[in-house]
């Protein structure tokens, strides 16, 4: 028997209580903007996503309708929407395959976050328990492998070796992130290179793949087509770097999970490395305690965010997500004014000034 999935028609995004009504944050114009320009677009993107979640077996489309109540930006599939139609896609094919590529890469994107969810025993994810906390691990790992093969099927429809060979060395490049995430948890000797290596792999690969898919779907010459790549990897870099930030300097109830997850889990960022660096040997001792030997008391979390308060890790993380929104900026300067170019733009100001 199936379970109903509605998504709300409008692509724009909705307030945390559930009301629907969109209220606006600091720095959310800019990717408000995009979402109200390709309205249109997202709210067939929706439909796919929902149709494409059904299922007879009823614990598939249970799960995913507690996905959907827990809304999310949806801005990879924007993104893909946004590059195609920069480079001019206007469903000349009759096919809309603009639409079915990024449901295509927003299942990719939340079967991701299903297995990261149980990798790291997550219980909140955007406000609401996780999936896993209440479903169990088993049936968000089974349900992140339903969502997979969907986006296999919708891959092999659309019949494009490039968009193929796009998305799969992305969802190839998400694991291999995930797995040198694990391996540098805990481990303070990382660099900054490593750990950029990381992100790159975990976040802003899936970013690079959604626009360079949506400027194939537009038909753009080669030299577009990097652009767009280069603009979508670097937006994802300053996306993950505001992510690490606010994990140690976020009101909760804005960011939509727990502060101090990272910390938590030893996950070794880019604050926590310029706190290491800038602190004295009673800092590093404190560090090394917390973080590789995972000796936590309930008083650690509070001390470990005076420790990033007290020195420009913050701002330094912030700083060089900057550069990173700055070179996806740069990325778009050789494709022509027009509104979407310009909402692009916004969107890459918007990754460094948001609060969740």
């Amino acid at each position: 028997m199936d379970v109903a999935v509605s998504l709300p028609e409008s692509g724009r995004a909705t307030s945390q209580d559930g009301s629907g009504v969109f209220v606006s944050k600091p720095g959310e114009a800019g990717l408000r903007g995009l979402a109200d320009y390709l309205e249109s677009d997202m709210s067939a993107c929706n439909r796919v996503i929902v149709e494409r979640m059904q299922s007879s077996v009823a614990l598939i489309p249970q799960l995913a309708a507690h996905l959907v109540a827990a809304g999310g930006k949806r801005l990879r599939p924007l993104l893909t929407l946004a590059a195609a139609r920069l480079c001019g896609y206007d469903n000349q094919d009759g096919r809309m395959r603009h639409v079915e590529i990024a449901a295509c890469v927003e299942f990719i994107h939340t079967a991701t976050l299903l297995h990261d969810d149980v990798v790291d025993e997550s219980q909140l994810r955007r406000g609401l328990a996780s999936a896993n906390a209440i479903f169990g691990n088993k049936a968000s790992v089974l349900v992140g492998d339903f969502l997979f093969a969907r986006s296999f099927q919708i891959l092999t429809a659309d019949a494009s070796l490039d968009i193929m060979a796009i998305l799969s060395a992305a969802s190839a490049t998400l694991a291999e992130g995930e797995v040198m995430q694990m391996t540098t948890q805990n481990d303070l000797s990382t660099s900054v290179d490593q750990y950029l290596q990381v992100i790159y792999g975990k976040t802003a690969a899936l970013f690079a793949a959604a626009c360079e898919a949506g400027a194939v779907i537009g038909a753009c010459g080669p030299e577009q087509r990097e652009a767009l790549r280069l603009y979508g990897a670097n937006l994802g870099m300053a996306f993950q770097l505001v992510d690490d930030a606010l994990d140690y300097a976020a009101d909760q109830a804005v960011l939509g999970k727990e502060v101090g997850d990272d910390f938590r889990e030893g996950k070794v960022t880019l604050p926590v490395l310029a706190a290491y660096a800038a602190g004295d040997e009673a800092d590093r001792t404190f560090w090394r305690r917390v973080i590789e030997d995972s000796e936590q008391t309930p008083d650690d979390l509070p001390a470990a965010l005076e420790r990033i308060a007290h020195t420009d890790a913050i701002a330094i993380t912030l700083a060089r997500a900057e550069d990173y929104a700055a070179k996806a900026r740069e990325a778009l300067s050789g494709f022509a004014e027009c509104e979407i170019k310009t909402l692009l733009l916004d969107t890459a100001s918007y990754s460094v000034s948001r609060e969740h």
